[in-house]
């Protein structure tokens, strides 16, 4: 449900792109992401912070590219975002001292620091390279084409990631049931 929720705006950009244009699709994810926050705050009381920067650059974009009547602006609502994820890593890192993966993921499982370590730089360099790419597509293509980029080549893109990373933490994950139940 929490994915639905994440990819909700995504979706009614891309379908709304589709029937009507950029234009309305831009107001149509504005609208869905103000939608999206609304519903985490009455639902969870609490929304994340990367939600409300989220919304933020939407806003803020989005505002631009339908005031102006220009699609560069939402073309580079994407890199924006990546290059903010991906900057707030790199400064926690470096400047913090602190690592911001380890931050948001620690209870949910143990790793040597320098896995932690590895996995923080790993999504810096993703988000430093995923905001290029979205440039890269957005400037050598029609807007179609970086429509349909934004939906799945970006989606695929985090996916292959993720498992990728999966693949590499794995080997620092204990198999703790199989250690309490002999007969697994």
């Amino acid at each position: 449900m929490k994915l639905l929720i994440d990819f909700f705006p995504i979706l009614l950009f891309f379908v709304a792109f589709k029937f009507w244009g950029i234009y309305v699709a831009t107001g149509v994810a504005m609208a869905a992401t103000v939608v999206q926050i609304t519903y985490l705050r009455l639902r969870h009381g609490k929304v994340e912070p990367m939600q409300w920067l989220s919304l933020g650059v939407i806003v803020v974009f989005g505002g631009a590219t339908l005031l102006a009547h220009s699609e560069t602006f939402i073309k580079w609502k994407p890199t924006v975002l990546y290059w903010l994820m991906g900057g707030a890593l790199l400064v926690g890192q470096v400047v913090l001292r602190k690592n911001l993966i380890k931050s948001l993921m620690g209870a949910q499982m143990e790793l040597p620091d320098a896995a932690w370590n590895a996995m923080n730089w790993s999504w810096t360099g993703f988000f430093v390279a995923m905001g290029a790419l979205n440039l890269w597509v957005a400037y050598q293509f029609d807007t179609e084409t970086w429509v349909n980029f934004k939906l799945f080549g970006g989606l695929g893109l985090m996916l292959v990631f993720i498992v990728a990373q999966a693949l590499y933490l794995s080997r620092y994950i204990k198999d703790t049931d199989n250690a309490k139940d002999p007969l697994a």
